[in-house]
């Protein structure tokens, strides 16, 4: 499997941790990447999350970890990152920090870590599905490794 190389998988082999890769054909021309994602795997859109980068107070990048049919909230994402303000970081800032393109930016392996807030929604799935490191891969793993993996903080960052 070509996938076997992504940085993502490679983080997720060396933590230790349970996972399963999944593969689709992905459409760069659909609305929504990662519903369209979740209809391809044939998987409920609320365990299949996406992986957002976002700048806060104009500077420093974090990672945002929502469901796929879910918009970030980012006065909480800001609020969670102890700053004023957030926005989503310019796509091709987001690319040269993660390493990833967008489409398959992966939560794990990225080039540089960033601090990582995951919705609380994921807590209560037993698994969760998200971005293997390339545009058609998924990585299905328990939201409790994920979040241990990453020391990503677990809290509301989805508009209700």
């Amino acid at each position: 499997m070509a996938a076997k190389g992504t940085p993502a998988v490679s983080a997720a082999k060396a933590a230790g941790i349970a996972f399963r890769l999944l593969e689709y054909d992905y459409d760069p021309n659909a609305d929504a990447i990662g519903l369209a994602a979740a209809d391809a795997l044939g998987l409920d859109p609320a365990m299949v999350y996406k992986t957002l980068v976002a700048q806060v107070d104009g500077k420093a990048l974090v990672c945002a970890v929502i469901p796929v049919a879910a918009r970030l909230d980012l006065k909480a994402l800001a609020a969670a990152a102890k700053g004023k303000k957030a926005d989503l970081a310019d796509p091709a800032a987001a690319e040269r920090s993660s390493g990833y393109l967008v489409g398959g930016i992966s939560p794990l392996g990225q080039k540089r870590r960033l601090p990582t807030f995951i919705d609380e929604s994921a807590a209560a799935l037993d698994e969760m599905v998200v971005n293997g490191g390339r545009r058609g891969l998924q990585i299905a793993l328990k939201p409790a490794d994920l979040a241990r993996v990453l020391g990503a903080a677990v809290l509301p960052i989805m508009t209700p």
